[in-house]
């Protein structure tokens, strides 16, 4: 008696009373068919962030956040006062020298090219996450002067090499000598193994000391730039261009967004994509709101026309079963994202509950590089997903209250 007109009767259509339990299992279906929608639309947003996540933080651990080089020959000279120079940048939290090369490793009749990265042991660690990778041997096996190469773990299984074994590195650029021009030529002794888990590297990557990588390019005292790492990943591309600015001309600024723009790209589309699809799981359960909705209006014609003899207007009709359609909405978003957000949070232990119960591994090692399921829950998408299923299931009212508003009480109790 305390409630509005509007509400109360919206509530009491919405509950099962005498002969409209088949309208209430239909309101039912509509809410849990909104709830199931938001479930797989949050967790599916969750996983697809987690595997974005993953893939980011295995590419950029391999490689840096931003690299500035050269552009002389891409040779960059006296690199130490530029180091200096940007220690006074607080996103900066580290930064080491490298060269660039590629050539071909030999094994007998095995052959295979690579990228060839000479690197200062002690510094890469600031940089990358390469130490923490390693399968066999350690970065500080690489010693200037003894020509060690360490090898990814696909690239080593080509050669058919281990720990110990020697290759033969080939470097594109010409050696003039008595006999003619000849490829330059180096004997290297195999000293670790890594795996990043990502086949691009593991398959191509070799590592050798900086001194010998700068003997073999001819380098002399320069490197090929520096790699840097910033406290925040995502601020790369502001940081990047901050650098340009504020460096002097020469130097050339990369970061870990250009260099994989396409595959990042791809993902987000992706993403996008599947936000769109599984949103229409959403709207197909709102159309079946429109349909609960139509056939409380044709059940209740009399009842509408009773209201409307005893002094309702139109408004208050149509409020009536607007608040009913958005009753049945917000309870199946609300219980759609309790759900969500709790398998989102709990993806990876049910997913492991699955395959001990079906006795199979849904991400083999043998196939994928990443073997679990990751989640990464975002609150805006929640919160999106949410509002975007709250305003569908308003939407849906609209039609079948209006229509009910439109109802005539003489005419809906001329057979009554």
């Amino acid at each position: 008696m305390f409630k509005p007109l509007e509400l109360f009767v919206a509530l009491r259509y919405t509950r099962a009373k005498r002969r409209n339990h088949f309208i209430s299992f239909i309101s039912l279906t509509s809410m849990l068919g909104i709830a199931l929608g938001v479930v797989a639309l949050i967790t599916v947003m969750s996983v697809m962030n987690g595997f974005g996540k993953e893939l980011r933080s295995r590419t950029v651990g391999i490689l840096a956040h931003a690299t500035i080089t050269g552009i002389d020959e891409g040779k960059l000279r006296d690199w130490q006062t530029l180091a200096g120079s940007l220690e006074h940048y607080p996103q900066i939290v580290g930064l080491a020298p490298y060269v660039h090369g590629e050539g071909m490793l030999a094994n007998g009749s095995d052959v295979s090219g690579v990228i060839i990265r000479g690197i200062l042991p002690g510094e890469e660690p600031r940089v990358s996450d390469l130490g923490s990778h390693m399968i066999a041997g350690h970065l500080n096996d690489l010693k200037a002067g003894e020509f060690n190469i360490i090898l990814g773990k696909d690239l080593a299984r080509t050669l058919g090499v281990t720990r110990g074994n020697k290759v033969s590195l080939l470097i594109p650029q010409a050696n003039v000598t008595p006999a003619g021009i000849l490829p330059r030529f180096k004997r290297f002794t195999v000293a670790g193994v890594f795996e990043a888990g990502m086949y691009p590297y593991d398959s191509v990557l070799a590592l050798i000391h900086m001194d010998d990588a700068a003997r073999l390019m001819r380098l002399e005292n320069a490197v090929s730039g520096l790699r840097l790492k910033l406290d925040d990943m995502d601020a790369a591309p502001r940081m990047s261009r901050q650098l340009s600015q504020e460096l002097p001309i020469g130097y050339l600024i990369k970061n870990w967004t250009q260099e994989h723009a396409n595959l990042f790209q791809a993902i987000q589309m992706e993403k996008t994509v599947m936000f769109i699809i599984m949103l229409l799981v959403v709207t197909v359960a709102a159309f079946n709101i429109v349909s609960t909705l139509v056939m409380v209006v044709a059940d209740k014609k009399a009842d509408i026309a009773i209201l409307r003899t005893l002094g309702a207007s139109p408004r208050s009709i149509m409020a009536i079963f607007m608040i009913q359609g958005t009753v049945i909405g917000a309870v199946g978003t609300l219980m759609g994202t309790i759900g969500g957000v709790t398998l989102a949070l709990n993806v990876g232990a049910v997913v492991s509950t699955l395959e001990h119960v079906l006795g199979m591994k849904f991400l083999a090692a043998d196939v994928y590089y990443i073997t679990e399921l990751p989640s990464d829950m975002h609150v805006l998408d929640v919160v999106i997903i949410s509002g975007v299923s709250f305003v569908l299931s308003l939407l849906a009212t609209l039609y079948p209250a209006w229509h009910a508003a439109r109802t005539q009480p003489a005419e809906a109790l001329r057979y009554e």
